[in-house]
């Protein structure tokens, strides 16, 4: 049975009230968990429950395929289309993972949110000037901290659903490190919120995992060498998303 939509009186009297709660509750908590817990485990739950709370009270329903094909304990850079601000949300409520971003240098300057994102063990990348050598030394450091990775290879959120080229940015960094790579596809989000919307609309999504992808072992690998495994991985996800999506299936 479809869920209603949120008409006005159930936003302002219920969704705005509960999202506040939560979120300072939550959020609070994080941060001060982050001047004992340098690695950010605890405050990696906190986002969880945050996630699985923001996914409750907006009505968004979430199935999760392909669990099994992942091993628990191992390091892996899922990436995923980008569909919604709900993916972050929906991808970590649904995997069992201490899971860290890639995000864009500027939010890093954000007061508190950013200060408390980076000791949280996020990355930040300056896209103009990309400090690969540092990036690089941080994604070996995730072995053995148990930490894996979430990437949004288009960069940006889809305008339509469609799932935008992968920038090969990211694959050469995964080739250097040598961590297998979890094409995930991101399905119903753009339902919930699609890019320019404020207003949620309850949905039905789904999370599809497919299996890992293990990067070539190349000493030296070149941008031709990251391209070629961005296209692999972006034609695994926009199948699946193309399939499921936009073929009703």
């Amino acid at each position: 049975m479809r869920i209603p939509p949120y008409h006005w009186w159930r936003t302002v009297f219920f969704l705005i009230p509960a999202i506040t709660v939560y979120t300072i509750f939550l959020g609070a908590a994080s941060i001060v968990s982050s001047v004992f817990d340098r690695r950010g485990y605890f405050a990696h739950r906190c986002a969880r429950a945050w996630s699985w709370l923001i996914l409750k009270t907006t009505g968004v329903r979430v199935t999760i395929e392909g669990l099994e094909r992942i091993t628990p304990g191992t390091t892996y850079v899922f990436v995923s289309n980008h569909q919604s601000i709900y993916d972050t949300p929906v991808i970590f409520a649904s995997l069992p993972y201490q899971l860290r971003i890639i995000a864009k240098e500027s939010l890093a300057r954000f007061p508190v949110l950013g200060w408390h994102l980076r000791r949280g063990g996020h990355l930040f990348v300056d896209r103009r000037h990309p400090d690969r050598a540092g990036i690089l030394r941080r994604w070996r450091a995730l072995v053995s901290e148990g930490l894996s990775l979430i990437i949004y290879a288009e960069g940006t959120r889809s305008p339509d659903g469609h799932v935008a080229r992968f920038k090969a940015g990211s694959f050469l960094l995964a080739i250097e490190a040598g961590l297998p790579i979890v094409p995930v596809a991101m399905i119903g989000t753009r339902q919930v919120m699609p890019k320019g919307r404020l207003r949620t609309e309850p949905a039905d999504v789904t999370l599809v995992l497919h299996d890992p992808i293990q990067p070539p072992a190349i000493d030296a690998p070149t941008a031709h060498d990251a391209k070629a495994l961005a296209d692999r991985v972006h034609a695994i996800v926009a199948a699946a998303v193309e399939q499921r999506q936009f073929a009703g299936v």
